[in-house]
């Protein structure tokens, strides 16, 4: 089954509730194509393989087909988030929490961007879903523990995958070039490097796109009492265009400022490294879209690139940095499952 934009519309005109909903997804997914986004061209960038506007405009376009066309085929991580909690049957209650989260991760993501920390939307959207579904329903009933596994597993792979693919592909492609001719394949591995940066910002937007599709469609289903399940979810090619034009927007807005924590400051690499971190990070997050694991692009890179450089010489790594967006990442869950509680506590006794 799936939802006519004319009824969206009609819906949104006649729910106040929904309206606000559908701005405040509006701003996260502006948010994460600010924050999130440029993850995926911060290796391009920080080896001078592509001057910084360049690379955000490629990344937005990226980020826009690979929402559209990797959705076309498979919306896996949508149906993940989709079915992860349960609202109840209150329709009005549901809304409610829906916005209550999506007020805890706007805060949480522009607190982020403004210090310059790639704190992960992803973790964020699920925490705060998660907290606002427990206070509608008074209890950890309300979480789908078959879903919501998937989170870990995601952890895991992104974690294991991206340093793992780094460190492996760092040494591969070292020991076969190892006697090129240095300038060339200087040249090389920069277009190489492009294309890789280009695939993970196509690869970005597939996963976390859908994840915010999710969302509208959760509002609209329960404004009008649907009752849709995750299996019988279909994503309308008009949410698909429309949030990708919003991703799009955030990432060319405001997405230079993270680019120098991540791909500037964690690591100096060069063009054959920004390629193998890259190349792992695109990988990771191809086999978690298409297998339905909700995963974080910058958790991702960030440990493609550790991986990289650990392979290199473990002392080219600024560890500190690296310790400092994982306490990043930990406090994440508690901190905006705790902002999404609150929030719908608050919101269902004024509304």
């Amino acid at each position: 089954m799936t939802i006519e934009w004319t009824l969206f519309l009609s819906e949104l005109l006649a729910n106040p509730v929904l309206a606000v909903v559908t701005l405040l997804n509006v701003g996260v997914i502006i948010v994460n194509g600010a924050t999130d986004a440029p993850n995926a061209i911060a290796t391009v960038v920080s080896t001078r393989a592509m001057k910084p506007r360049h690379a955000i405009i490629m990344a937005a376009i990226c980020n826009f087909f690979g929402l559209l066309l990797v959705s076309l085929v498979s919306s896996a991580v949508a149906q993940t988030i989709f079915s992860m909690v349960d609202f109840g049957g209150n329709s009005h209650q549901a809304i409610i929490a829906l916005m209550s989260a999506m007020v805890a991760i706007i805060v949480w993501g522009a607190a982020a961007w403004w210090f310059g920390i790639p704190t992960s939307q992803s973790h964020s959207l699920i925490a705060g879903l998660t907290g606002a579904a427990i206070a509608v329903q008074g209890g950890f009933d309300a979480i789908n523990g078959a879903e919501w596994i998937k989170v870990i597993y995601g952890i895991l792979l992104s974690t294991l995958m991206g340093f793992g693919l780094g460190w492996v592909n760092f040494k591969v492609f070292g020991f076969f070039c190892r006697n090129l001719n240095r300038p060339r394949a200087n040249h090389f591995f920069r277009w190489a490097q492009i294309i890789a940066g280009a695939g993970v910002a196509f690869m970005h937007g597939a996963q976390d796109g859908q994840k915010f599709m999710s969302i509208f469609l959760l509002a609209i289903t329960m404004a009008v009492g649907l009752g849709m399940s995750g299996a019988s979810m279909v994503l309308p090619v008009w949410l698909m265009v429309f949030c990708a034009l919003s991703m799009g927007f955030g990432t060319a807005a405001g997405g230079e400022r993270i680019i120098k924590s991540v791909g500037v400051d964690m690591v100096k690499m060069d063009a054959f490294q920004g390629f193998a971190a890259s190349l792992s990070t695109c990988v990771s997050l191809a086999v978690a879209t298409f297998g339905g694991l909700p995963v974080s692009t910058t958790h991702t890179n960030t440990t493609a690139i550790m991986g990289v450089g650990a392979a290199r010489n473990p002392k080219a790594v600024k560890w500190s940095i690296a310790i400092d967006m994982v306490k990043t990442w930990v406090l994440t869950f508690p901190g905006c499952g705790i902002l999404g509680f609150v929030c719908a506590k608050l919101f269902l006794l004024i509304l």
